[in-house]
């Protein structure tokens, strides 16, 4: 993947027909996604449980752009090296999900795929400044983890602003999820955000035999961003 600061567009498989995903992975691929994200729940982190090492194998082929893990998972360290070998393109993990982050990051570069450290909606920004230099993206968050739909959280545009202001000129990716839809969406990249996950902004009305919904749904949000930068 080559850096840049383009608006991307990150489809959460959570949002999608859990019997079709590989041809609901090939679908938004098709009508215009940018990246696939993959939610990835424990039930003890947060109040969900989802996506298992051997699912997101199972994904893995059917991927053609960019596999983005999510972890919220406690203990994360771990299980790094299991989603790493079940093919993820890059490996995100919670500062709130262990006492050494730092440690997580290296762990997660050892397995040679990029790395993401993500900021619940009640951790400051400045907690990600000493990590930048060692660190693909920030992921922050503007809902509470754990279930899709909620509301978004406006303090997020805020906090999206003083991380693109710590990264400067760092080729660091911010990434936002949680209630991004075309009215979000130029909030929080005007503030600097550029990979933007959206799960029901982007499946609501389509399907793997209504596919250019999601396409219609994807080219809104893309071009909402779009229109505030």
């Amino acid at each position: 993947m080559t850096f840049d600061r383009s608006i991307k567009i990150a489809p959460s498989i959570l949002s999608a027909d859990f019997a079709n995903f590989g041809q609901e992975i090939r679908a938004i691929e098709d009508q215009g996604a940018d990246w696939v994200h993959v939610d990835v729940m424990d039930g003890h982190f947060v109040p969900n449980l989802t996506f298992g090492p051997p699912a997101v194998k199972a994904f893995r082929p059917h991927v053609k752009t960019f596999m983005d893990v999510h972890l919220m998972i406690s203990p994360v360290d771990q299980y790094i090296e299991a989603y790493a070998e079940a093919g993820a393109d890059m490996i995100t993990a919670h500062i709130e999900a262990g006492p050494h982050i730092h440690r997580t990051v290296q762990a997660i570069r050892a397995q040679g795929v990029k790395a993401g450290v993500a900021l619940n909606p009640g951790t400051r920004a400045e907690e990600v400044e000493y990590l930048l230099d060692s660190i693909d993206m920030v992921l922050v968050m503007t809902v509470n983890p754990g279930f899709g739909g909620q509301k978004f959280i406006q303090s997020g545009v805020e906090k999206v602003r003083k991380v693109r202001e710590m990264i400067g000129d760092r080729p660091v990716h911010i990434q936002v999820d949680g209630g991004v839809d075309t009215n979000t969406a130029p909030l929080v990249a005007a503030a600097g955000a550029d990979s933007l996950v959206a799960g029901s902004a982007v499946f609501k009305g389509g399907s793997v035999d209504k596919a250019d919904v999601y396409g219609a749904n994807i080219k809104a949000i893309r071009e909402a961003a779009q229109s505030a930068l």
